[in-house]
């Protein structure tokens, strides 16, 4: 990892286009890459969550947030919000505002791919992020219906904030597996890249070329497909995930694009 400036420039698994500082909590500590605890300020960083409690805010924050009365509003009910603290590392309290502001923002208890579309069109106005909401959707649509429930929203984002390493790399995993074989391909892997660099602009720092995503996934794809058989298996990518400290660093990037 090469820094400029404090700026990150390079050795990122999703690119540096973004051109922001690392994510919180990454300390270094006998050369052994830890853990970031996300802080509630790290959490409000996370598009998704922007989009939930902004729904929420111009209620009466008095408002009764007796779980019985939210479910009663809305035709799909989610599970317990205990059983969900039980699967998630959100608090009850957080599931209760997350949820609050679902509903507000989908009264129906489902989230639709053009409601992500929206979601980061809004927040990323200087590119087109169009194609990146998609490949997020389908990474949180674990049934492949066209809908997401508020449990699997909450439970994948309890992953990609609060997860451990192994769990992020499941999901990313996850994600850049587009068609869902249990592999990633090269073209796989660019299609995400680029993806990102096109929701990201081209008005970031530094400046993005345009065969910059075509050059990470080359130096990345090489590196984790060991047996050279075009593909990576999940146990390559977690594998070569972890033995590298600029991936791990890159990791911590998910929260500037999730």
């Amino acid at each position: 990892m090469q820094e400029d400036g404090g700026k990150v420039t390079d050795g990122s698994l999703l690119g540096d286009a973004n051109g922001l500082e690392p994510g919180p909590g990454r300390v270094k500590d006998s050369g052994k890459w830890q853990k970031p605890r996300f802080s509630r300020k790290a959490l409000m960083k996370c598009c998704l969550v922007k989009w939930i409690i902004a729904s929420t805010q111009p209620q009466d924050k008095g408002e009764s947030s007796d779980s019985d009365l939210e479910l009663s509003t809305v035709r799909h009910q989610p599970e317990g919000l205990d059983q969900l603290q039980a699967q998630t590392k959100f608090t009850k309290k957080e599931l209760q505002s997350l949820y609050r502001g679902f509903k507000n923002e989908c009264p129906s208890g489902l989230v639709d791919e053009e409601t992500f579309k929206s979601i980061y069109s809004q927040f990323f106005p200087q590119g087109d992020a169009t194609t990146y909401a998609h490949f997020l959707f389908n990474a949180f649509d674990k049934d492949r219906n066209g809908s997401i429930r508020f449990e699997d929203f909450v439970i994948g984002l309890s992953v990609l904030l609060r997860g451990s390493v192994t769990e992020k790399l499941n999901w990313a995993f996850n994600l850049y597996d587009i068609n869902k074989d249990g592999y990633i391909t090269k073209e796989e892997m660019l299609a995400i890249m680029k993806s990102i660099y096109d929701m990201m602009g081209r008005y970031t720092y530094p400046c993005v070329r345009d065969e910059a995503p075509s050059e990470h996934v080359d130096k990345f794809f090489q590196k984790m497909d060991r047996n050279r058989d075009g593909v990576v298996t999940i146990e390559e990518f977690i594998e070569t995930c972890q033995k590298d400290e600029n991936i791990m660093n890159s990791m911590q990037l998910f929260e500037n694009v999730i």
